[in-house]
């Protein structure tokens, strides 16, 4: 979602919005993304780690959790790469526009819709075995039928 070294504008971003934790930023990344993205941990902490050394950021430990403030030094550069920090947000919003939406956004909201149901008759039949046999039947020539790719496309 992000090139080498963006994802530090996009931290510095949130916690001028607040302070926040390593957590809260991976679920408010997650959140701008429409689910699309979620930072690992191993994204996040680093990038953190980096920000604090660079003097951009400093934490507090809070209820037993490093909580992130942006510093005076952290604002002015953001300030200072506004153009970056417009550019990648445009981009992102951009790519998220053409995953949410036309035939991709269609392809999720359909999946989301069969997961749902098939999870929640396979809930409802209980002990029913014969039901979940016969929803993992129907799924899987779902699944086959896909695979096969027969769709009238030369893609």
């Amino acid at each position: 979602m992000f090139e080498a070294g963006e994802v530090k504008y996009v931290i510095l971003r949130l916690l001028k919005e607040k302070p926040r934790h390593g957590y809260e930023i991976m679920k408010a990344l997650e959140e701008r993304m429409g689910g699309w993205y979620t930072p690992s941990a191993g994204t996040v902490y680093p990038t953190l780690q980096l920000l604090e050394d660079m003097g951009y950021v400093r934490a507090e430990e809070s209820e037993g959790k490093k909580v992130y403030h942006i510093t005076p030094t952290g604002e002015a550069f953001l300030e200072e790469h506004r153009d970056v920090i417009d550019d990648i947000f445009d981009r992102v919003r951009d790519a998220l526009r053409g995953l949410a939406g036309g035939g991709l956004g269609e392809l999720n909201q359909a999946f989301a819709r069969l997961a749902g149901l098939a999870y929640r008759q396979a809930w409802r039949a209980g002990a029913e075995d014969a039901v979940v046999r016969k929803i993992v039947e129907v799924l899987r020539r779902a699944a086959d039928e896909i695979e096969r790719g027969r769709f009238g496309s030369t893609a």
